[in-house]
């Protein structure tokens, strides 16, 4: 009987050389021996001198040994050398940097040994290191681009700005695009250490009860002169009172974030609408606007660090809010979904425990649900 285990590819041999090939090689010594009789009796009825017989015995064991010793060298070869070889030589690759290795597995996957499941693992781990390689390599190209155009912005607006002859209406144009631009830059880099600092959990969240709609309703005013300069109809639908547990300064970010962006992409004459709803375990907050819209292409990046819609980076705004607000609903055991089509504007909506039990719940969930993914 096959020895199995139970991985995450389902039932696996935890054995190489199955007890059939007990079989092959007790009948294969049975054999020999036979034949070892057979000689000997041929030896005796042909009156062959015991020294010749001896010698005779000799050479066909000798035989023997010999074809067990290429055998024995076949089945370790192809059972273990082989592979492990191949494994040898791909891990020498990663080594080098070189994450296009990929090791093909020995068996089909309904017949996967230990041995498989390690090449598979291997291919996995490759993979991995090698998405976070690029993501790496993305980021700092990304990184240096933002960083670069405000700086770029900065400096010729400063040589401009040495000009004896500039009137002062333009000196004072140029003052503001500095500002603009330092602010601009300064968000960038604030926001790559909050990432980074949420990202490598050294900031905690800490949960205080807190009455949700009134901090929705000071963050909608905050933006009151913003939509009103766009010449935006603001609406909210608001309870009168929620109190959650949750971490205040955190969730103040996400909702900074998705009212800015709503108001940012919404043209003049168009509508941006707060809504929020609750039942006893979770509080809904949904920000929608009637912008362009996004395709489907766009979903499927939204919450990518520095990915932005609009590739001209026409549009203020670095790629990180999303990423920001992505990792704090995460963080506090909430989740956040979002519909939109290109011309029919966007939704956002995020949902939040109202208790921090549920908050546990819930992160514990999304934690497990991660690690399983990971496998």
């Amino acid at each position: 009987m096959k020895r199995v285990g139970t991985s995450v590819y389902g039932l696996v041999r935890l054995s190489r050389f199955p007890l059939p090939l007990f079989g092959v090689i007790m009948g294969g010594l049975m054999l020999a021996s036979g034949i070892h009789e057979g000689l000997i009796l041929l030896a005796y009825r042909l009156s062959l001198g015991d020294l010749v017989l001896v010698h005779i015995v000799l050479v066909y064991w000798a035989l023997v040994s010999l074809g067990m010793t290429f055998l024995i060298r076949h089945l370790m070869k192809s059972t273990y050398e082989k592979p492990v070889q191949e494994l040898a030589a791909a891990t020498r690759k990663v080594a080098e940097g070189d994450f296009s290795v990929y090791v093909p597995p020995i068996h089909t996957a309904d017949k996967l040994d230990y041995l498989d499941v390690m090449i598979l693992d291997f291919n996995k781990m490759v993979a991995e290191l090698g998405s976070i390689e690029t993501l790496k390599t993305d980021f700092f190209s990304n990184v240096s681009h933002e960083i670069k155009t405000p700086l770029a912005v900065i400096q010729n607006t400063a040589q401009l700005l040495k000009r004896e002859d500039l009137p002062a209406e333009q000196q004072a144009e140029y003052v503001d695009t500095i500002d603009r631009y330092a602010r601009r830059l300064g968000n960038l880099i604030g926001n790559i250490l909050r990432l980074n600092k949420l990202e490598k959990q050294t900031i905690q969240p800490k949960a205080d009860p807190y009455d949700l709609c009134e901090q929705l309703a000071e963050c909608a005013v905050l933006f009151e002169s913003r939509w009103e300069e766009k010449g935006i109809d603001f609406e909210a639908e608001l309870e009168d009172q929620l109190i959650i547990q949750a971490d205040r300064s955190l969730l103040e970010l996400v909702w900074n974030n998705l009212l800015s962006n709503a108001i940012k992409f919404t043209e003049p004459g168009g509508t941006v609408t707060l809504r929020q709803t609750s039942s006893p375990e979770w509080a809904e907050v949904s920000v929608a606007d009637t912008g362009c819209g996004m395709d489907e292409e766009t979903l499927r990046h939204i919450f990518d660090k520095f990915y932005q819609g609009d590739t001209s980076h026409a549009t203020e705004g670095n790629g990180l809010g999303l990423a920001l607000v992505l990792r704090i609903v995460r963080m506090v055991g909430g989740s956040i979904s979002v519909k939109s089509a290109p011309g029919e504007g966007s939704i956002f909506t995020v949902r939040l425990p109202v208790r921090q039990e549920e908050a546990a719940a819930s992160d514990a969930s999304q934690q497990q649900q991660e690690r399983s993914v990971k496998r």
